[in-house]
């Protein structure tokens, strides 16, 4: 074998491993794009629930059970709409306020009937209604009240400490007028807490129903035509765009029959779904309560225990911090009231030295002793029912 054949070969050796090594490569490329695919689709249906949880589940020993989502019958809320049959149905609610057609005279019931025909008449589309009966809650009421009664007997506190430190001045102008606001905010005190006391025995007691009507508006967006070229958010927006003409038309339809109404918003709409699939334990539970507590995490935690007995100490340092500062002014207006006595004694006895070579020496020493005796305070306070007195005179 010559030199050029030996050449030959080992090129077409080296061309064959080429070859094959490329082949691998391509392989290898081929399966990192399949799995990023995998990974974006695996990401997709975590963005979307509705298609996740329909899913079945399989329990440790194999066996197979429905999703939760099955029997609720919706996928999702969103826009003010109610998204069932993987966006093949969309639902928008109106709550309705009606009257009552009893108390109505004859006239007035033949107008509201007269009405509810023309808005039967122009429904070009289905409705269905439904009425939900609900115990009444007045627990927010309640907390309310306490709320402002609470801030009304801080206030009355606080007037406390300022007829106090007006007394001790010698306004009792000032402090008459205090004591007139004061008795005014004890009387809406009162009758607030009368109030509070009353709503809370009304709700304790589970006979208080109330009964809500409403206007259910479905649209399949399947009426639009082909949705094949659409995305899912456009689909819903041109769902919106029609369920809202059609409950705008609807509730302008109902006012002609005396019956006010208003499209739900997303989270009226899930309260709605909230109380209609938990019947008993919304009376307990509202939705607001079901999400400051959490239940939608897979735990929830407490408040730490330190920072809850600082927090509970702070409030016990600014309530003693309060009481310190009322005493503190009334201890601090007493001072000064003392320190002002001494300089205008002090002034007194040199107005006196002024004309000391006009009096007799038994005079001198006598007026130094009324002066260091002299009550001012009550001095003062004559002299300001005299000017009161003057000008009294001089009004009428």
């Amino acid at each position: 074998m010559d030199t050029v054949q030996l050449l030959n070969i080992i090129l077409i050796v080296v061309l064959f491993i080429i070859a094959v090594l490329g082949g691998v490569a391509i392989i290898i490329i081929v399966r990192i794009k399949s799995s990023k695919n995998d990974a974006k689709k695996q990401q997709i249906q975590q963005q979307e629930p509705e298609t996740k949880n329909r899913e079945n589940l399989i329990t440790r020993s194999g066996e197979t059970i429905n999703s939760i989502y099955e029997f609720m019958e919706f996928d999702y809320i969103t826009d003010n709409m109610i998204v069932r049959k993987n966006g093949n149905h969309h639902v928008m609610v109106i709550e309705c306020k009606g009257i009552n057609y009893d108390l109505l005279s004859e006239d007035e019931k033949n107008a509201v009937e007269s009405g509810f025909i023309a808005m039967l008449n122009t429904l070009r589309f289905p409705i269905q209604l439904y009425i939900q009966t609900r115990t009444l809650n007045l627990r927010a009421l309640v907390n309310k009240y306490v709320e402002r009664t609470d801030e009304i007997k801080d206030q009355i506190f606080k007037t406390d400490t300022r007829i106090q430190a007006a007394l001790n001045n010698g306004d009792e102008e000032s402090a008459r007028a205090l004591q007139r606001e004061k008795s005014r905010k004890q009387n809406i005190f009162e009758y607030g807490k009368s109030i509070e006391d009353y709503t809370m025995r009304i709700s304790g007691s589970r006979n208080i129903l109330q009964q809500k009507t409403y206007i259910v508006v479905s649209y399949f967006p399947s009426e639009y035509g082909d949705l094949s070229k659409y995305s899912k958010e456009e689909i819903n927006d041109i769902a919106f765009s029609e369920l809202y003409t059609r409950c705008q038309t609807l509730i302008r339809a109902l006012a002609s029959a005396e019956v006010n109404g208003k499209v739900l918003s997303s989270e009226e709409l899930a309260e709605l779904l909230y109380v209609a699939y938990n019947r008993d334990e919304s009376e307990k539970y509202t939705l607001k309560d079901a999400l400051n507590a959490e239940y939608d995490r897979l735990y929830s935690t407490a408040r730490d225990v330190l920072e809850e007995k600082k927090r509970r100490l702070e409030m016990k340092i600014e309530q003693d911090a309060q009481k310190v500062a009322t005493k503190s002014i009334v201890k601090a207006d007493e001072i000064t009231r003392q320190e002002r006595i001494k300089r205008i004694k002090a002034r007194a006895k040199e107005m006196v030295e002024d004309y000391k070579g006009e009096l007799s020496k038994p005079l001198y020493e006598e007026t130094k002793r009324q002066i260091d005796q002299a009550d001012v305070d009550e001095m003062l306070k004559e002299k300001t029912q005299s000017r009161r007195v003057v000008r009294r005179q001089s009004n009428n």
